[in-house]
């Protein structure tokens, strides 16, 4: 260890205010660039790996700090030119000055990176599965509406504040869904419905929430309110459904609470359908408010066929699917697979699930309410013995616990599909130590063009089997 990393706890190698030239040596998984002074790192956002940079130090803590770029001395062959800043501004697309080659790369080093910390480095990772177009992707929207010199105004917040910025264009949602969300503003601007006020918590629209089906085209609008009424509630339903043609559910959600969190818990029906339908892989899914459903159709179908390659279903099988939702992934196996067992701690998820499958004629599935780790249990209990287990856990990756129920069940194949790559790394060391083993490279795909985010599906194979 040199002298210069001894003392690096002690004071920063740079103070608060300083002005430095640097060159960036790597990005963060986060997307940040990281230039090193004295093996002390600086975290610089819209900075590329291999630019010369100078930089306003913002923030120095004793083992990093935080900088900006004052001025680009070099650029780096792999930018692109930005001419919205906002889109960085506000985390919508903290990629987007990343061309989109360098993009995939950088998701795909993300999980060989993880890997060769834990020593995993004979464990290969694909070349990440991109979009023909990414932009324009997203089947949902949730935008904030707020007053802005005395206008209600759409759009998003500025990255770790409260600071709103008025947007039309959103980039990566479906082009319709913007248009949509500025027929409602501009509705709500006629009506002079009253935009939410967080400090006072008062108003009454808070957010405007817009889905899509991207195959059926079928649109939803939610209209996410403060108060239990809505003011001029019929004139403004008319108005949506006479501009829009295509929306064919208008729902009013209640939230009275001080949160953060965007839904409430009560839906009413204003006008259509209390669902709208949509499909992936020619199955077709009712998708209400609140259900868990992929924003990107596209990708969303090369992730399930790259989930269906893995299992290698022959029609014989029995699968288990651990975090099954509305049963996208179940339904998609259970046309290849003899049976398809799903659990889901959501309940209207379980509704949704058991209606799915029901719409599409498929009758070889069970879906259940409770957590994976008890339903394991009673399966196993009644015999059931499967030969692939699917799990696709939130970004905190798995419980111990349900580890220890899978490995218990023994089945030849667990199929992981990951949505947070330092979980997943995580995880498969202790499947490894527990009788499993990757003989296939892990494969990534590009759900989230512009952002840092990355899902990828694992096979671990028994080792006996």
């Amino acid at each position: 260890m040199s002298e210069e990393e001894k003392n690096m706890g002690s004071k920063p190698p740079v103070s608060k205010n300083e002005e430095l030239t640097v060159t960036i040596e790597d990005l963060t998984y986060q997307g940040m660039g990281v230039a090193k002074i004295d093996h002390y790192p600086l975290f610089i956002e819209n900075a590329l790996p291999t630019e010369k940079v100078k930089v306003h130090v913002l923030k120095t803590s004793k083992n990093y700090g935080f900088a900006k770029v004052v001025e680009r001395l070099t650029t780096s062959e792999e930018r692109v030119e930005v001419t919205e800043n906002h889109y960085l501004q506000t985390g919508i697309a903290p990629l987007q000055h990343l061309n989109y080659e360098a993009q995939l790369e950088f998701k795909r080093n993300q999980i060989s990176e993880l890997l060769k910390k834990v020593h995993l480095e004979n464990i290969k990772v694909a070349p990440t599965i991109g979009m023909n177009e990414p932009y324009h992707y997203r089947n949902k929207a949730q935008v904030p509406v707020r007053l802005v010199n005395g206008k209600i105004e759409t759009g998003f917040f500025k990255k770790n504040s409260h600071v709103f910025v008025p947007l039309e264009d959103f980039l990566i949602q479906d082009k319709r869904i913007d248009e949509v969300i500025k027929e409602v503003r501009d509705i709500l601007r006629e009506f002079n419905i009253e935009a939410y006020d967080e400090r006072k918590h008062s108003g009454v629209i808070r957010h405007i929430m817009v889905r899509r089906g991207y195959y059926t085209h079928e649109v939803m609008v939610v209209l996410v309110t403060r108060s239990k009424r809505l003011p001029m509630q019929k004139q403004i339903v008319e108005a949506i459904q006479k501009k829009c043609p295509d929306v064919c559910s208008i729902i009013q959600n209640v939230n009275q609470a001080s949160t953060n969190v965007i839904l409430g818990k009560q839906n009413k029906l204003l006008a259509g359908r209390k669902q709208i339908k949509d499909q992936l892989n020619g199955i077709t899914f009712n998708i209400s408010p609140q259900s868990f459903y992929q924003v990107n159709p596209v990708q969303t179908e090369r992730l399930y066929q790259a989930v269906a390659e893995g299992t290698n279903l022959t029609g014989k099988e029995t699968v288990i699917d651990a975090y099954c939702g509305i049963g996208t992934i179940s339904l998609t196996l259970a046309t290849k697979a003899a049976k398809v067992y799903g659990v889901e701690i959501v309940p209207e998820a379980v509704v949704d699930a058991k209606l799915n499958a029901a719409a599409n004629g498929i009758e070889n599935t069970q879906f259940e309410t409770g957590t994976a780790e008890e339903w394991m249990q009673k399966w196993e209990e009644q015999g059931i013995k499967p030969d692939v287990l699917v799990v696709d856990p939130p970004r905190k990756g798995l419980a111990e616990s349900l580890i220890e129920s899978a490995v218990k069940m023994n089945p030849d194949k667990i199929v992981y599909v990951s949505c947070n790559p330092a979980t997943l790394v995580r995880d498969l060391q202790l499947f490894l130590g527990k009788g499993y083993t990757i003989e296939q490279p892990i494969q990534p795909v590009d759900q989230f063009p512009q952002t840092t985010h990355v899902e990828s599906v694992a096979l671990l194979q028994r080792t006996d089997s």
